[in-house]
């Protein structure tokens, strides 16, 4: 296999990167100064030595802990739990919500092989068993498959004694967090409700 088919291969595992898109941007970086794809190679280099999971709520971080877990303005007694570490940027980008969070590394997708046990729910027990969480906001997407994640971490965190809710339905039906606007997110988080 050439470099081009190598490099073209990875760059068509993104997300929304045909292989078309991916020998395009092959091409394109060809054409580009040498030093331009070092900086490019190195950056990514970086970001795979650097940034790992927080081991608190699973964000991804430089530092031994993230921003938002040692941040102590911040109420502990509320996590807002989401998919991905990407949503956690939509939902700080709302500036309404003022928790802390808990990334779940996904959905519950039984067709594509993902359970609970592939989650990190185990770990967000964990943190509500501990007694200073009062509530848990379920912030997954609205899909199929997000939905059935709520109902999953409402049966095993009500037990425990917390409030769990569920963002309110300003997003749209198999829409990401990821994309929403800020106003949406706001109302969304605002007008949560009991997941009962």
């Amino acid at each position: 296999m050439s470099a081009i088919d190598d490099l073209a291969g990875e760059l068509a595992k993104l997300p929304g990167i045909g292989r078309k898109t991916a020998l395009r941007l092959t091409y394109h970086l060809l054409k580009q100064p040498r030093e331009r794809s070092v900086r490019l190679a190195h950056a990514l280099e970086t970001l795979a030595e650097r940034v790992h999971p927080c081991p608190v709520c699973y964000n991804l971080t430089e530092d031994e802990e993230c921003g938002i877990c040692r941040d102590p303005r911040r109420d502990a007694g509320v996590i807002c739990a989401v998919e991905e570490a990407a949503d956690i940027g939509a939902i700080e980008r709302a500036g309404e919500f003022r928790g802390h969070f808990h990334v779940l590394g996904g959905r519950i997708s039984p067709l594509d092989g993902v359970g609970p046990e592939d989650l990190t729910v185990a770990a967000l027990e964990r943190r509500v068993a501990g007694g200073a969480v009062k509530e848990v906001i379920v912030a997954t997407n609205p899909s199929v498959e997000g939905e059935a994640t709520a109902l999953y971490l409402q049966q095993v965190l009500v037990p425990l004694g917390v409030r769990v809710t569920r963002i309110a339905r300003g997003l749209p039906v198999g829409g990401d967090l990821e994309y929403a606007d800020g106003i949406t997110i706001a109302q969304a988080l605002s007008a949560r409700r009991e997941m009962a």
